[in-house]
Protein backbone atom coordinates (compact mmCIF):
# COMPACT_ATOMS: atom_id res chain seq x y z
CA UNK A 1 0.00 0.00 0.00
CA UNK A 2 2.84 2.08 0.70
CA UNK A 3 4.36 2.22 -2.61
CA UNK A 4 0.67 3.14 -4.03
CA UNK A 5 0.31 6.00 -2.10
CA UNK A 6 3.88 6.86 -2.93
CA UNK A 7 3.05 6.94 -6.52
CA UNK A 8 -0.70 8.85 -6.06
CA UNK A 9 1.57 11.55 -4.56
CA UNK A 10 4.11 11.81 -7.14
CA UNK A 11 1.40 11.69 -9.91
CA UNK A 12 -0.26 14.68 -8.56
CA UNK A 13 2.98 16.50 -8.08
CA UNK A 14 3.59 16.39 -11.18
CA UNK A 15 0.48 17.94 -12.28
CA UNK A 16 2.24 20.82 -10.34
CA UNK A 17 5.92 20.97 -11.01
CA UNK A 18 6.36 19.02 -14.58
CA UNK A 19 3.00 20.22 -16.15
CA UNK A 20 4.06 23.78 -14.83
CA UNK A 21 7.76 23.19 -16.61
CA UNK A 22 5.84 22.22 -20.08
CA UNK A 23 3.56 24.79 -19.61
CA UNK A 24 6.55 27.43 -19.64
CA UNK A 25 8.26 25.73 -22.10
CA UNK A 26 5.43 26.44 -24.64
CA UNK A 27 4.89 29.76 -23.01
CA UNK A 28 0.76 30.52 -23.17
CA UNK A 29 -0.14 34.07 -24.34
CA UNK A 30 -3.12 36.19 -24.36
CA UNK A 31 -3.69 36.00 -27.92
CA UNK A 32 -7.26 35.43 -29.22
CA UNK A 33 -8.22 31.53 -29.39
CA UNK A 34 -10.09 30.40 -32.50
CA UNK A 35 -13.20 29.58 -29.95
CA UNK A 36 -13.47 33.22 -30.11
CA UNK A 37 -11.81 33.96 -33.26
CA UNK A 38 -13.78 31.74 -35.27
CA UNK A 39 -16.96 30.59 -33.82
CA UNK A 40 -18.76 28.51 -36.01
CA UNK A 41 -21.60 27.32 -33.64
CA UNK A 42 -21.06 23.68 -34.14
CA UNK A 43 -17.37 23.18 -33.46
CA UNK A 44 -15.40 26.34 -32.60
CA UNK A 45 -17.54 27.12 -29.23
CA UNK A 46 -16.41 28.78 -25.66
CA UNK A 47 -16.86 26.55 -23.29
CA UNK A 48 -16.22 27.30 -19.64
CA UNK A 49 -12.98 25.53 -18.41
CA UNK A 50 -14.60 23.16 -15.60
CA UNK A 51 -16.66 21.28 -18.71
CA UNK A 52 -13.31 21.29 -21.06
CA UNK A 53 -11.67 19.78 -18.19
CA UNK A 54 -14.65 16.63 -17.78
CA UNK A 55 -15.18 16.41 -21.46
CA UNK A 56 -11.42 16.28 -22.33
CA UNK A 57 -11.25 13.43 -19.40
CA UNK A 58 -14.25 11.44 -20.78
CA UNK A 59 -13.35 11.91 -24.53
CA UNK A 60 -9.67 10.23 -23.70
CA UNK A 61 -10.93 8.04 -21.27
CA UNK A 62 -13.58 5.23 -22.01
CA UNK A 63 -12.84 2.12 -20.45
CA UNK A 64 -8.99 2.51 -21.68
CA UNK A 65 -7.87 3.45 -18.11
CA UNK A 66 -9.92 0.67 -16.23
CA UNK A 67 -9.42 -2.38 -18.34
CA UNK A 68 -5.95 -1.14 -19.79
CA UNK A 69 -4.55 -0.93 -16.19
CA UNK A 70 -6.16 -4.18 -14.92
CA UNK A 71 -4.06 -6.07 -18.11
CA UNK A 72 -1.12 -4.40 -16.99
CA UNK A 73 -1.73 -5.37 -13.30
CA UNK A 74 -0.96 -8.93 -14.80
CA UNK A 75 2.88 -8.06 -14.70
CA UNK A 76 2.22 -6.94 -10.90
CA UNK A 77 3.03 -3.67 -9.09
CA UNK A 78 6.31 -2.96 -11.34
CA UNK A 79 3.33 -1.49 -13.43
CA UNK A 80 2.60 1.42 -11.42
CA UNK A 81 6.00 3.25 -12.10
CA UNK A 82 4.98 3.22 -16.27
CA UNK A 83 1.49 4.96 -14.91
CA UNK A 84 2.98 7.15 -12.71
CA UNK A 85 6.25 8.25 -14.88
CA UNK A 86 4.45 7.82 -18.24
CA UNK A 87 1.63 10.17 -17.36
CA UNK A 88 4.02 12.58 -16.32
CA UNK A 89 7.00 12.82 -18.46
CA UNK A 90 5.21 11.10 -21.58
CA UNK A 91 1.30 11.42 -21.06
CA UNK A 92 0.49 14.50 -19.81
CA UNK A 93 3.54 15.73 -22.29
CA UNK A 94 2.20 14.61 -25.47
CA UNK A 95 -1.30 15.70 -24.33
CA UNK A 96 -0.90 19.03 -23.62
CA UNK A 97 1.62 19.78 -26.65
CA UNK A 98 -1.24 18.33 -29.27
CA UNK A 99 -3.81 20.65 -27.65
CA UNK A 100 -1.41 23.31 -27.73
CA UNK A 101 -0.26 22.85 -31.11
CA UNK A 102 -3.64 22.32 -32.50
CA UNK A 103 -5.09 25.47 -30.42
CA UNK A 104 -1.80 27.40 -32.30
CA UNK A 105 -2.99 26.26 -35.77
CA UNK A 106 -7.00 27.32 -35.85
CA UNK A 107 -7.68 24.33 -33.63
CA UNK A 108 -6.16 22.05 -36.46
CA UNK A 109 -6.61 18.27 -36.38
CA UNK A 110 -3.68 16.56 -35.64
CA UNK A 111 -2.76 15.19 -39.38
CA UNK A 112 -2.70 18.77 -40.15
CA UNK A 113 -0.10 19.48 -37.16
CA UNK A 114 2.09 16.86 -37.64
CA UNK A 115 2.32 18.11 -41.53
CA UNK A 116 3.14 21.56 -40.51
CA UNK A 117 6.09 20.35 -38.60
CA UNK A 118 7.00 17.28 -40.53
CA UNK A 119 6.22 17.66 -43.82
CA UNK A 120 3.85 16.83 -46.36
CA UNK A 121 4.61 13.12 -46.77
CA UNK A 122 3.88 12.93 -42.59
CA UNK A 123 0.55 15.14 -43.21
CA UNK A 124 -0.97 12.76 -45.71
CA UNK A 125 0.06 9.18 -43.71
CA UNK A 126 -1.43 10.70 -40.53
CA UNK A 127 -4.47 12.31 -42.39
CA UNK A 128 -4.95 8.42 -43.29
CA UNK A 129 -3.90 6.76 -40.44
CA UNK A 130 -5.79 8.89 -38.37
CA UNK A 131 -9.29 8.26 -40.16
CA UNK A 132 -8.83 4.99 -40.08
CA UNK A 133 -7.91 4.67 -36.78
CA UNK A 134 -10.81 6.71 -35.47
CA UNK A 135 -13.02 4.82 -37.25
CA UNK A 136 -11.86 1.67 -35.82
CA UNK A 137 -12.48 3.14 -32.40
CA UNK A 138 -15.88 4.41 -32.93
CA UNK A 139 -17.16 0.80 -33.99
CA UNK A 140 -15.47 -1.66 -31.48
CA UNK A 141 -17.06 1.40 -29.35
CA UNK A 142 -20.28 0.97 -30.33
CA UNK A 143 -20.51 -3.29 -30.79
CA UNK A 144 -18.72 -3.87 -26.89
CA UNK A 145 -21.75 -1.79 -25.38
CA UNK A 146 -24.29 -3.45 -27.67
CA UNK A 147 -23.32 -6.85 -26.97
CA UNK A 148 -23.52 -6.09 -23.33
CA UNK A 149 -26.76 -4.99 -23.23
CA UNK A 150 -28.20 -7.82 -25.57
CA UNK A 151 -26.24 -9.97 -22.16
CA UNK A 152 -28.41 -7.79 -19.76
CA UNK A 153 -32.01 -8.36 -21.52
CA UNK A 154 -31.33 -11.79 -21.84
CA UNK A 155 -30.06 -12.61 -18.33
CA UNK A 156 -33.14 -10.19 -17.18
CA UNK A 157 -35.33 -12.79 -18.74
CA UNK A 158 -36.53 -10.00 -21.70
CA UNK A 159 -36.44 -11.42 -25.20
CA UNK A 160 -37.54 -10.77 -28.60
CA UNK A 161 -36.02 -7.26 -30.14
CA UNK A 162 -34.66 -5.96 -26.73
CA UNK A 163 -32.39 -8.74 -26.62
CA UNK A 164 -31.45 -8.47 -29.91
CA UNK A 165 -27.41 -7.65 -30.28
CA UNK A 166 -28.36 -5.74 -34.04
CA UNK A 167 -30.40 -3.67 -32.49
CA UNK A 168 -28.79 -1.93 -29.94
CA UNK A 169 -25.87 -2.17 -32.29
CA UNK A 170 -28.05 0.28 -34.73
CA UNK A 171 -29.32 2.32 -31.68
CA UNK A 172 -25.81 3.04 -30.66
CA UNK A 173 -24.48 4.06 -33.96
CA UNK A 174 -27.75 6.18 -34.45
CA UNK A 175 -26.79 7.74 -31.60
CA UNK A 176 -23.71 8.41 -32.79
CA UNK A 177 -24.82 10.36 -35.74
CA UNK A 178 -26.50 12.22 -34.22
CA UNK A 179 -24.16 13.00 -31.45
CA UNK A 180 -21.37 13.61 -34.17
CA UNK A 181 -23.82 15.69 -36.36
CA UNK A 182 -24.69 18.45 -33.83
CA UNK A 183 -23.17 21.48 -32.33
CA UNK A 184 -20.69 19.93 -29.90
CA UNK A 185 -22.41 21.68 -26.91
CA UNK A 186 -26.15 20.42 -27.71
CA UNK A 187 -25.05 16.58 -26.32
CA UNK A 188 -21.46 16.47 -25.53
CA UNK A 189 -20.92 19.65 -23.99
CA UNK A 190 -24.17 19.15 -21.76
CA UNK A 191 -24.15 15.34 -20.01
CA UNK A 192 -20.82 14.38 -20.13
CA UNK A 193 -19.50 16.49 -17.62
CA UNK A 194 -21.91 13.92 -15.69
CA UNK A 195 -20.47 10.82 -16.97
CA UNK A 196 -16.78 12.34 -16.26
CA UNK A 197 -17.81 13.25 -13.10
CA UNK A 198 -19.21 9.01 -12.76
CA UNK A 199 -15.85 7.91 -14.10
CA UNK A 200 -14.22 9.99 -11.05
CA UNK A 201 -16.42 8.39 -8.43
CA UNK A 202 -15.71 5.06 -9.58
CA UNK A 203 -12.18 5.21 -9.09
CA UNK A 204 -12.18 6.70 -5.61
CA UNK A 205 -14.67 4.09 -4.67
CA UNK A 206 -12.72 1.19 -5.88
CA UNK A 207 -9.60 2.86 -3.76
CA UNK A 208 -12.56 3.45 -0.72
CA UNK A 209 -12.87 -0.07 -0.66
CA UNK A 210 -9.23 -1.09 -0.65
CA UNK A 211 -8.08 0.90 2.09
CA UNK A 212 -11.68 -0.15 4.44
CA UNK A 213 -11.75 -3.92 3.30
CA UNK A 214 -9.30 -5.54 5.79
CA UNK A 215 -8.70 -8.75 3.42
CA UNK A 216 -7.47 -6.85 0.53
CA UNK A 217 -3.94 -5.42 0.48
CA UNK A 218 -1.59 -3.98 -2.51
CA UNK A 219 1.34 -5.45 -2.70
CA UNK A 220 5.08 -3.15 -2.10
CA UNK A 221 6.50 -2.98 -5.45
CA UNK A 222 10.13 -3.23 -3.84
CA UNK A 223 8.66 -7.01 -2.41
CA UNK A 224 7.00 -8.28 -6.22
CA UNK A 225 9.79 -6.30 -8.31
CA UNK A 226 9.51 -9.17 -11.21
CA UNK A 227 7.29 -10.11 -14.02
CA UNK A 228 4.13 -11.86 -12.45
CA UNK A 229 2.40 -11.91 -15.76
CA UNK A 230 1.04 -16.03 -15.90
CA UNK A 231 2.22 -16.64 -19.57
CA UNK A 232 5.30 -15.16 -19.05
CA UNK A 233 4.85 -12.53 -21.28
CA UNK A 234 7.93 -10.17 -21.18
CA UNK A 235 7.56 -6.63 -19.61
CA UNK A 236 9.66 -4.43 -22.57
CA UNK A 237 7.72 -3.61 -24.68
CA UNK A 238 4.49 -5.32 -24.07
CA UNK A 239 3.40 -3.50 -20.78
CA UNK A 240 4.48 -0.38 -21.80
CA UNK A 241 1.89 -1.05 -25.04
CA UNK A 242 -0.74 -2.63 -23.22
CA UNK A 243 -1.10 0.10 -20.45
CA UNK A 244 -1.60 3.01 -23.48
CA UNK A 245 -4.44 5.08 -21.84
CA UNK A 246 -3.00 5.27 -18.59
CA UNK A 247 0.27 6.91 -19.09
CA UNK A 248 0.71 7.65 -22.53
CA UNK A 249 -2.21 7.19 -25.84
CA UNK A 250 -2.21 8.68 -29.78
CA UNK A 251 -5.68 8.14 -29.53
CA UNK A 252 -5.40 11.54 -26.74
CA UNK A 253 -3.51 13.53 -30.21
CA UNK A 254 -7.13 12.99 -32.06
CA UNK A 255 -9.47 14.06 -29.49
CA UNK A 256 -7.35 17.29 -27.71
CA UNK A 257 -8.41 19.13 -31.18
CA UNK A 258 -11.87 19.19 -30.03
CA UNK A 259 -11.42 21.01 -26.77
CA UNK A 260 -8.52 23.30 -28.37
CA UNK A 261 -11.69 24.21 -30.70
CA UNK A 262 -13.20 25.74 -27.36
CA UNK A 263 -10.95 27.01 -25.04
CA UNK A 264 -11.36 30.95 -24.26
CA UNK A 265 -7.57 31.63 -23.34
CA UNK A 266 -4.52 29.27 -24.22
CA UNK A 267 -3.57 29.44 -20.27
CA UNK A 268 -6.64 27.04 -19.85
CA UNK A 269 -4.28 24.28 -21.67
CA UNK A 270 -2.18 23.08 -18.61
CA UNK A 271 -5.58 21.98 -16.63
CA UNK A 272 -7.42 20.47 -19.61
CA UNK A 273 -4.67 18.71 -21.35
CA UNK A 274 -2.32 17.84 -18.85
CA UNK A 275 -4.62 17.75 -15.96
CA UNK A 276 -7.13 15.51 -17.72
CA UNK A 277 -3.86 13.18 -18.64
CA UNK A 278 -3.28 13.16 -14.54
CA UNK A 279 -6.67 12.69 -14.01
CA UNK A 280 -6.54 9.41 -15.94
CA UNK A 281 -2.90 7.94 -14.93
CA UNK A 282 -4.51 8.72 -11.00
CA UNK A 283 -7.54 6.41 -12.40
CA UNK A 284 -5.58 3.77 -14.20
CA UNK A 285 -3.40 3.83 -10.85
CA UNK A 286 -6.06 3.28 -9.33
CA UNK A 287 -7.38 -0.01 -10.94
CA UNK A 288 -4.08 -1.35 -11.55
CA UNK A 289 -3.71 -1.60 -7.69
CA UNK A 290 -7.20 -3.24 -7.46
CA UNK A 291 -6.20 -5.86 -10.12
CA UNK A 292 -3.11 -6.35 -8.07
CA UNK A 293 -4.75 -6.71 -4.86
CA UNK A 294 -8.23 -8.42 -5.40
CA UNK A 295 -6.53 -11.42 -6.71
CA UNK A 296 -4.84 -15.05 -5.80
CA UNK A 297 -1.26 -15.13 -7.19
CA UNK A 298 -0.20 -18.37 -7.14
CA UNK A 299 3.59 -19.41 -7.48
CA UNK A 300 4.54 -15.76 -7.48
CA UNK A 301 1.54 -14.68 -10.59
CA UNK A 302 -1.19 -13.42 -11.08
CA UNK A 303 -3.11 -16.38 -12.17
CA UNK A 304 -6.31 -15.51 -10.20
CA UNK A 305 -5.95 -11.78 -11.79
CA UNK A 306 -6.22 -13.65 -15.35
CA UNK A 307 -8.69 -15.66 -14.77
CA UNK A 308 -10.79 -12.86 -13.99
CA UNK A 309 -9.88 -10.99 -16.76
CA UNK A 310 -10.33 -14.24 -19.21
CA UNK A 311 -14.54 -13.62 -18.60
CA UNK A 312 -14.09 -10.51 -20.56
CA UNK A 313 -13.60 -6.64 -19.62
CA UNK A 314 -17.00 -6.37 -18.33
CA UNK A 315 -17.27 -9.62 -16.32
CA UNK A 316 -13.63 -8.42 -15.35
CA UNK A 317 -14.84 -4.46 -14.40
CA UNK A 318 -18.12 -5.98 -12.78
CA UNK A 319 -16.12 -8.22 -10.59
CA UNK A 320 -13.60 -5.33 -8.92
CA UNK A 321 -16.30 -3.28 -8.60
CA UNK A 322 -18.52 -5.56 -6.47
CA UNK A 323 -15.84 -7.01 -3.93
CA UNK A 324 -14.93 -3.04 -3.27
CA UNK A 325 -18.22 -1.58 -3.53
CA UNK A 326 -20.66 -4.30 -3.29
CA UNK A 327 -23.94 -3.37 -5.12
CA UNK A 328 -23.35 0.58 -5.34
CA UNK A 329 -20.28 -0.61 -7.28
CA UNK A 330 -22.22 -2.70 -9.73
CA UNK A 331 -24.62 0.08 -10.55
CA UNK A 332 -21.49 2.17 -10.82
CA UNK A 333 -19.85 -0.59 -13.36
CA UNK A 334 -22.89 -0.85 -15.45
CA UNK A 335 -22.84 2.61 -16.13
CA UNK A 336 -19.26 2.62 -16.49
CA UNK A 337 -19.05 -0.24 -19.18
CA UNK A 338 -21.49 1.46 -20.95
CA UNK A 339 -21.50 4.81 -21.22
CA UNK A 340 -17.89 5.90 -21.13
CA UNK A 341 -17.35 2.94 -24.26
CA UNK A 342 -20.09 5.19 -26.04
CA UNK A 343 -18.85 8.22 -25.25
CA UNK A 344 -15.19 7.92 -26.37
CA UNK A 345 -16.77 6.25 -29.27
CA UNK A 346 -19.18 9.43 -30.78
CA UNK A 347 -15.76 11.57 -30.27
CA UNK A 348 -14.32 9.20 -32.33
CA UNK A 349 -16.50 9.71 -35.16
CA UNK A 350 -16.34 13.62 -34.68
CA UNK A 351 -12.56 14.04 -34.74
CA UNK A 352 -12.74 11.88 -37.59
CA UNK A 353 -15.29 13.85 -39.62
CA UNK A 354 -12.95 17.16 -38.56
CA UNK A 355 -9.98 15.44 -39.73
CA UNK A 356 -11.46 14.65 -42.96
CA UNK A 357 -12.93 18.42 -42.79
CA UNK A 358 -9.41 19.70 -42.53
CA UNK A 359 -8.26 17.56 -45.54
CA UNK A 360 -10.64 18.38 -48.35
CA UNK A 361 -11.12 22.23 -46.90
CA UNK A 362 -14.46 21.30 -46.28
CA UNK A 363 -16.17 23.68 -43.68
CA UNK A 364 -18.50 22.41 -41.02
CA UNK A 365 -20.83 25.40 -40.63
CA UNK A 366 -23.31 23.58 -43.00
CA UNK A 367 -25.93 20.98 -42.17
CA UNK A 368 -25.05 19.72 -45.70
CA UNK A 369 -21.16 19.14 -45.25
CA UNK A 370 -21.54 18.09 -42.32
CA UNK A 371 -23.71 15.47 -43.81
CA UNK A 372 -21.84 14.33 -46.50
CA UNK A 373 -18.84 13.29 -44.00
CA UNK A 374 -21.12 12.12 -40.82
CA UNK A 375 -22.74 9.82 -43.47
CA UNK A 376 -19.69 7.67 -45.07
CA UNK A 377 -18.09 7.59 -41.86
CA UNK A 378 -21.12 5.97 -39.72
CA UNK A 379 -22.04 3.82 -43.23
CA UNK A 380 -17.90 2.64 -43.11
CA UNK A 381 -18.64 1.73 -38.92
CA UNK A 382 -21.81 -0.17 -39.54
CA UNK A 383 -20.01 -1.92 -42.31
CA UNK A 384 -16.61 -2.51 -40.43
CA UNK A 385 -19.26 -4.16 -37.24
CA UNK A 386 -20.40 -6.77 -39.16
CA UNK A 387 -16.62 -7.73 -39.92
CA UNK A 388 -14.59 -10.42 -38.30
CA UNK A 389 -11.91 -8.10 -37.19
CA UNK A 390 -10.86 -9.23 -33.99
CA UNK A 391 -7.27 -9.91 -35.67
CA UNK A 392 -7.01 -6.62 -37.35
CA UNK A 393 -7.69 -5.11 -33.86
CA UNK A 394 -4.89 -6.25 -32.40
CA UNK A 395 -2.97 -4.31 -34.38
CA UNK A 396 -4.85 -1.29 -32.47
CA UNK A 397 -2.54 -1.05 -29.03
CA UNK A 398 0.89 -0.70 -31.56
CA UNK A 399 -0.56 2.28 -34.11
CA UNK A 400 -2.09 4.04 -30.89
CA UNK A 401 1.67 3.68 -29.64
CA UNK A 402 2.84 4.70 -32.93
CA UNK A 403 0.73 8.04 -33.40
CA UNK A 404 1.55 9.29 -29.85
CA UNK A 405 5.73 8.67 -31.08
CA UNK A 406 4.53 10.70 -33.91
CA UNK A 407 3.00 13.67 -32.55
CA UNK A 408 6.04 13.37 -29.80
CA UNK A 409 8.43 14.21 -32.36
CA UNK A 410 6.43 17.06 -34.41
CA UNK A 411 6.05 18.86 -31.07
CA UNK A 412 10.24 18.38 -30.91
CA UNK A 413 10.54 19.78 -34.03
CA UNK A 414 8.04 22.71 -33.38
CA UNK A 415 10.13 23.59 -29.81
CA UNK A 416 12.97 23.83 -32.39
CA UNK A 417 11.37 26.20 -34.63
CA UNK A 418 10.70 28.38 -31.86
CA UNK A 419 14.04 28.06 -30.23
CA UNK A 420 12.71 26.09 -27.20
CA UNK A 421 13.87 23.21 -24.91
CA UNK A 422 12.79 20.75 -27.36
CA UNK A 423 14.20 17.83 -25.27
CA UNK A 424 11.04 17.90 -22.79
CA UNK A 425 9.06 16.00 -25.35
CA UNK A 426 12.39 14.47 -28.22
CA UNK A 427 13.24 12.28 -25.18
CA UNK A 428 9.79 10.81 -24.68
CA UNK A 429 9.73 10.71 -28.71
CA UNK A 430 12.65 8.60 -28.03
CA UNK A 431 11.58 6.04 -25.66
CA UNK A 432 8.33 5.95 -27.60
CA UNK A 433 10.05 4.71 -30.43
CA UNK A 434 12.26 2.12 -28.81
CA UNK A 435 9.03 0.85 -27.57
CA UNK A 436 7.02 0.92 -30.85
CA UNK A 437 9.76 -0.57 -33.00
CA UNK A 438 10.63 -3.23 -30.22
CA UNK A 439 6.94 -4.28 -29.88
CA UNK A 440 6.51 -4.14 -33.98
CA UNK A 441 9.98 -7.00 -34.08
CA UNK A 442 8.72 -9.02 -31.65
CA UNK A 443 5.15 -9.45 -31.08
CA UNK A 444 3.12 -12.72 -32.38
CA UNK A 445 1.03 -10.35 -34.40
CA UNK A 446 3.62 -8.69 -36.10
CA UNK A 447 7.22 -9.66 -36.77
CA UNK A 448 7.22 -12.39 -33.84
CA UNK A 449 11.06 -12.24 -33.72
CA UNK A 450 13.04 -13.27 -30.53
CA UNK A 451 14.09 -10.70 -27.44
CA UNK A 452 17.53 -11.77 -28.30
CA UNK A 453 16.71 -9.62 -31.90
CA UNK A 454 13.30 -7.40 -30.93
CA UNK A 455 14.93 -5.56 -28.07
CA UNK A 456 18.82 -4.51 -29.61
CA UNK A 457 16.72 -3.68 -33.10
CA UNK A 458 14.03 -1.32 -31.60
CA UNK A 459 16.56 0.35 -29.59
CA UNK A 460 18.85 0.97 -32.04
CA UNK A 461 16.06 2.57 -34.25
CA UNK A 462 14.95 4.47 -31.68
CA UNK A 463 18.29 6.08 -31.74
CA UNK A 464 18.22 6.20 -35.43
CA UNK A 465 15.03 8.43 -35.29
CA UNK A 466 17.08 10.34 -32.59
CA UNK A 467 19.56 11.22 -34.77
CA UNK A 468 17.73 12.23 -37.98
CA UNK A 469 15.96 14.49 -35.29
CA UNK A 470 19.37 15.66 -34.44
CA UNK A 471 20.19 16.21 -38.02
CA UNK A 472 17.26 17.69 -39.15
CA UNK A 473 18.45 20.37 -36.60
CA UNK A 474 21.43 20.99 -36.89
CA UNK A 475 20.95 21.15 -41.05
CA UNK A 476 18.34 24.37 -40.29
CA UNK A 477 20.56 25.60 -38.15
CA UNK A 478 23.33 26.18 -40.84
CA UNK A 479 23.25 29.08 -42.49
CA UNK A 480 23.06 28.83 -46.85
CA UNK A 481 26.07 30.66 -48.86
Amino acid sequence: MISFIICLVILIGGYFLYGKIAEKTFEPDDRETPAVKMNDGVDYIVMPQWKLFLVQLLNIAGLGPIFGALQGALWGPVVFLWITFGTILAGGVHDYFSGMLSERNKGASISEVCGIYLGGFMKNLMRVFSVVLLVMVGTVFAVGPAGLIETLFKEGGVGGILAEGEFWLWIVLAYYFVATFLSIDKIIGKIYPIFGICLIIMAVGVVFGLFTKGEYTVPEIWENFTNMHPEGTPVWSFMFITVACGAISGFHATQSPLMARCMKSERQGRFVFYGAMTAEGIIALIWAAAGCALYEVTGGLNTGLAEALSAGQSAAIYDVCAKTMGSVGVALAMIGVIVCPITSGDTAFRSARLTLSDWLKLGQDKYKNRLLLAVPLLGAGAFIAHLDYTVVWRYFSWTNQTLAMIVLWAASMYLFKEGKNYWITAVPATFMSAVSMTYLFCAPECFGLSTAVAYPAGIILAAVFMGIFIYATRIKKTPIG
